[in-house]
């Protein structure tokens, strides 16, 4: 198996037992080791008290990129510290997309930079996310 083939088959692996990124709505537009392309439609029950999306619904969609771009390497890698800055604002029926790439990569370390922007191309996050790499391989 390629290794492209390998890494589609993990994220679609992971997005079969995500409930959550299924809820969001998310789209995986691209998946390869390292890296990663979402896409996902604002909702109205996304917003907060100010009728702007929640932070943490940017937050959530820029946390799936990095667990399917880390994890299409294929070893088992979850999030070790993860930040994000909101430099615009995103209202319902906005299109985000969320664009994983990796910064570094070690034996037990990965860091990796999410960009996140609207349809419009504005930047709406910014994040980023370090995980640890487990000794356990992906089946696929």
């Amino acid at each position: 198996m390629s290794a492209e083939d390998q890494a589609k088959k993990i994220v679609d692996k992971m997005y079969v037992n995500d409930a959550f990124s299924q809820w969001l709505g998310i789209e995986v537009l691209q998946s390869e080791k390292g890296s990663c392309k979402l896409k996902m439609v604002v909702r109205d029950e996304m917003c907060n008290g100010f009728g702007i999306i929640h932070g943490g619904v940017t937050f959530s969609l820029a946390d799936s990129a990095l667990a399917f771009a880390a994890n299409a390497h294929g070893r088992l890698s979850v999030a070790l510290e993860c930040s994000i800055s909101y430099p615009n604002p995103v209202n319902v029926g906005d299109t985000l997309f969320a664009e994983a790439s990796e910064v570094s990569l070690s034996n037990k370390i990965g860091i990796y930079n999410i960009p996140v922007s609207n349809q419009n191309g504005d930047l709406v996050g910014v994040f980023k996310g370090s995980v640890y790499r487990t000794s356990k391989n992906w089946e696929v």
